[in-house]
């Protein structure tokens, strides 16, 4: 009987996944008050849309009344987040309501759309809204609203961690936002002296708000009211990581992630709207004033009991 022999054993050499880091870190911009808020800031600025690609600017906003009246948009879409109160909204399409605290809507503005966002009962009211880039053949897409809600969203448990998954997928759970640009989105909330490390896809360029509390993001301080910003990682498909560290303390850390692939394409601002060239913002308001949006709605407030 002769000997049986063994078959070498091939071992598979753990996968490395690179590590992010933080090219840049923005403080918010205080521009007070004006004729629709009581006070207004830009977290993320329009002025140089090459390094914050898809994302066009993200203002920070606590009102009361008037707020934002019927107005339209084209060639994006917002994603409004409701820190606190009650953001009434509406639109052309007939879609009303009230979002509360923690509620995000994802409002695909597309070829054009006239909408509003007013403080239910003219009850303060603190909201943040980001403008997402459409790629040049998405921008006239057909509307379409979102009520991404936080009692329906889907959750992540980490030890001393929460992760509120809004778009895209975070290890297997994926947000129920639809997109035309991948995005991944998460509210992340950090007990104090946590470490998490956070998966992006290595080629989309990312941010982190800190809402609240303080985080050391890929060993850079990153404190309340500033913005982190992680570019793409050159050569590198699949997964990345960012690894999150939060200080000893009693208060816990809010952050806002997001993350999208860059779009590469040329941007044309023209107030509500942003296209690829400046005849088609000049075609988007002879649209919109020739009725090609839609009429402005005549939609009564939402009714409440005083």
């Amino acid at each position: 009987m002769s000997p049986t022999t063994a078959s070498p054993t091939t071992v598979s050499p753990a996968t490395v996944v690179p590590a992010r880091g933080i090219a840049r870190i923005i403080g918010k911009q205080r521009l007070g008050p004006d004729a629709q808020v009581d006070d207004k800031a830009l977290v993320i600025t329009p002025a140089d849309p090459a390094l914050t690609d898809p994302f066009l600017l993200m203002a920070e906003d606590w009102f009361t009344t008037p707020g934002f009246e019927w107005h339209p948009h084209r060639g994006i879409e917002t994603v409004t987040t409701v820190l606190d109160g009650v953001l009434e909204h509406g639109d052309n399409l007939g879609n009303m309501g009230a979002l509360k605290q923690g509620d995000v809507q994802w409002m695909t503005a597309g070829r054009g759309i006239i909408h509003r966002e007013l403080a239910f009962r003219d009850e303060p009211v603190h909201v943040m809204q980001l403008w997402l880039n459409l790629p040049a053949a998405s921008k006239l897409t057909e509307t379409r609203y979102q009520d991404v809600l936080a009692d329906r969203r889907p959750r992540l448990t980490r030890p001393g961690a929460v992760l509120d998954v809004i778009s895209g997928t975070v290890d297997g759970v994926t947000g129920p936002a639809l997109n035309h640009v991948p995005v991944q989105g998460t509210l992340i909330t950090l007990d104090p002296a946590t470490s998490l490390d956070y998966p992006l896809p290595a080629d989309h360029r990312a941010f982190v708000h800190v809402l609240s509390g303080r985080v050391t993001a890929a060993g850079r301080d990153v404190r309340a009211n500033e913005t982190a910003w992680s570019d793409p990682l050159a050569r590198v498909t699949g997964e990345s990581v960012l690894s999150l560290v939060t200080p000893d303390g009693d208060s816990v850390t809010r952050l806002m992630v997001y993350s999208g692939r860059p779009l590469h394409e040329p941007i044309a601002f023209g107030g509500p709207f942003v296209m690829n060239h400046r005849a088609e913002i000049n075609q988007a308001f002879a649209d919109f004033h020739a009725g090609r949006f839609g009429e402005v709605p005549r939609q009564a407030r939402l009714k409440y009991d005083r």
